[in-house]
């Protein structure tokens, strides 16, 4: 005599051996010995085990599920009762064991109440069951059709429409998602390489910039176009013919500089910065704007703009134009003395935007800045003014630098016409980026100071000891040796220099408010969200131009270079702005030192270039770098 019962959920059978009330002592269909509770055995029969398991798993497929729940009825029902209505009112034992297997194999028609003891669903919940198994299952074929269409490098309308989210912010429960997964899985590729198979990314620039976007310009890229808002009336023209100093490519120019010649050897100098702040009410659309994006975003070849490209045009100090500025004016004396300044909001003409690609031939440290006598482009004796007055100005700061230093360069990405990578070299302290970064440190300095005199906020630059930081309260900037500091100079490419600018308003316009109070929790919040920003935004700078400074090796085919240790085994290649990790570099070898190194093994799309040392560079130590240099914080 055997058993049929049940373990684990499982369906069994064996041969009994003893039996008591509670338990059976039996032989499974392997030979072994085991102890079976009673509750867990449904009934006793007689014959060959396996053929009996056989029958009754062929038995169970064949019966009819749909008529099985039809049979039952809507009461309790024990699973010989079922049996009875399905086959007939003397069932055999392989169709009692066969009717259970297919009550258990049908949890949605047949709910369990108890040992063989069950109730057929109801017709409203077995239906929405069997729709939610069909949309199921038309899903499943859904994500195999788009795998197969993926693993054959064809990319589906749908899965394209989302590919942006499936590599850089996924719903892993979104069928484009899983079909996308399986068919990596698959081809045992990454979601970067199966998204370059199927033609969904081009390049890694494309996939690094589309995961910044997602993240930080989810609504796009192209700032939305804004109606400009009220326009600034009334104001004064300012006696000045400014003129502005840009890099080629800069379409947002923000600052101007004038001189104007006093007589008695006294000259007048002064800054003129774009005012969009004027336009911008409190919590307009604008700013909402302004406070989403805090900054314009630059890469290689590319920018993401801060503002809409039609206020941009509005209130860039274009060459031609009369534009809204807020100036600040000293006056100089033939000791190159500066008065108290005077700052006031005025339209000012723009009569030139100097190139500093135009003029940076005639105005270099290496042949020399000319001669006054002997212009070679628009107000090159004002620069030659200006260049001397920012001389004198670094000497008042002690921060004038020594000529015998070794000199110090910023690499940039640029393309040229057939697409090859051009690195870009800037000196830094160069008689150009001197002057323009002098005047705007005058600028900022003396509105910083303007602020804190008045006991009003605003988003400050310190470094009273340690790192730079951004404080909502002025205090001494220690690496560039000033009392007060802060960015008020590019208001139509940062968000804090927005908000510099409100505040200064109210104390230059009669019935201004400041755009934030002393104690306001607003202006701490803007301040954080955006040095986050403006870190994220420099950090992906960096990640695009690492990349196409690793193809410029290659395309140049280079084997060795030089490079200045910066720590343990990072080092920063010479002529490149790529920092990477360089292997063998002796313990002994101090920060600041040259080193050669041997190049290997360049793949810009697995962002890597293997680095090995080779010698150190005898008798060169790189010149110092501070955190913030003068050009990037005057900037």
């Amino acid at each position: 005599m055997n058993i049929f019962y049940e373990e684990s959920g499982h369906f069994k059978a064996a041969c009994i051996v003893q039996k008591n009330d509670s338990t059976y002592q039996a032989d499974t269909q392997h030979g072994k010995r085991v102890k079976i509770k009673a509750a867990n055995v449904f009934l006793e029969f007689d014959g060959d085990m396996d053929a009996f398991m056989q029958n009754a798993q062929d038995e169970a497929a064949a019966i009819d599920t749909g008529l099985l729940w039809e049979c039952v009825g809507t009461d309790e029902f024990t699973f010989r009762e079922a049996a009875q209505e399905y086959f007939g009112s003397e069932p055999k034992a392989v169709q009692l064991a066969a009717t259970l297997m297919a009550l258990y194999a049908a949890p949605m028609y047949f709910h369990k109440k108890s040992k063989g003891v069950f109730k057929a669903a109801p017709a409203e919940i077995l239906q929405q069951a069997l729709a939610a198994i069909e949309r199921k299952a038309q899903q499943e074929a859904q994500i195999e059709a788009w795998a197969d269409e993926l693993a054959a490098g064809r990319l589906p309308d749908a899965v394209a429409a989302d590919l942006p989210y499936i590599l850089h912010q996924p719903d892993k429960q979104s069928l484009p998602y899983k079909a996308f997964q399986k068919a990596a899985d698959r081809l045992k590729m990454s979601a970067y390489e199966l998204a370059k198979h199927t033609g969904g990314v081009s390049s890694l620039p494309e996939y690094l910039l589309q995961r910044f976007c997602v993240k930080h310009f989810p609504n796009g890229t192209q700032a939305p176009e804004i109606a400009l808002q009220k326009q600034p009336a009334n104001l004064p023209l300012a006696d000045v013919q400014a003129f502005s100093i840009d890099d080629a490519a800069t379409t947002e120019v923000d600052d101007a500089l004038s001189v104007q010649d006093l007589g008695n050897g006294v000259k007048r100098v002064g800054i003129h910065i774009a005012a969009p702040s004027l336009a911008i009410e409190p919590d307009s659309s604008i700013e909402q704007l302004v406070f989403e994006r805090w900054s314009t975003v630059y890469f290689p070849a590319g920018k993401i703009t801060m503002l809409p490209d039609n206020w941009i045009g509005a209130y860039s100090l274009d060459e031609g134009k009369t534009v809204p500025a807020f100036s600040i004016y000293f006056d100089v004396d033939a000791e190159w003395r500066l008065s108290e300044p005077v700052s006031r909001i005025e339209m000012v003409p723009i009569a030139a935007n100097l190139r500093i690609q135009h003029i940076e031939p005639f105005f270099n440290s290496e042949t020399g800045t000319g001669s006054a006598d002997h212009p070679q482009f628009p107000y090159h004796a004002e620069c030659l003014y200006l260049l001397q007055l920012a001389y004198e100005q670094q000497k008042k700061r002690d921060r004038l630098d020594d000529p015998a230093a070794p000199k110090k360069y910023d690499y940039s990405i640029d393309f040229d016409a057939d697409g090859k990578v051009v690195i870009v070299r800037r000196e830094r302290g160069s008689p150009i980026d001197t002057l323009v970064s002098e005047m705007m440190i005058l600028a900022n300095t003396a509105w910083a100071k303007m602020l804190h005199d008045h006991r009003l906020a605003g988003i400050f630059r310190v470094q009273p000891s340690g790192r730079v930081r951004m404080s909502t309260h002025s205090e001494p900037h220690i690496g560039m040796n000033v009392a007060h500091y802060g960015w008020f100079t590019s208001p139509l490419r940062r968000a804090c220099d927005y908000i510099n600018q409100k505040q200064l308003q109210s104390l230059l316009q009669e019935g201004v408010a400041p755009r934030f109070g002393n104690k306001d929790s607003g202006l701490f919040a803007a301040l954080g969200q955006f040095e986050s920003a403006y870190t994220a935004y420099r950090e992906f700078q960096d990640t695009m131009e690492h990349y196409w400074a690793r193809v410029w090796l290659q395309q140049e085919n280079v084997r060795e270079i030089t490079a200045v240790v910066l720590k343990d085994d990072l080092v920063r290649l010479n002529g490149l702005p790529l920092t990477a990790r360089a292997t063998g570099i002796p313990f002994e070898v101090a920060p600041k030192s040259v080193v050669k190194l041997a190049v290997s093994d360049i793949d810009p799309e697995q962002q890597s270039v293997a680095l090995k040392y080779v010698s150190v560079v005898p008798n060169t130590i790189a010149a110092s770098d501070t955190e913030d240099d003068t050009a990037a914080e005057a900037d």
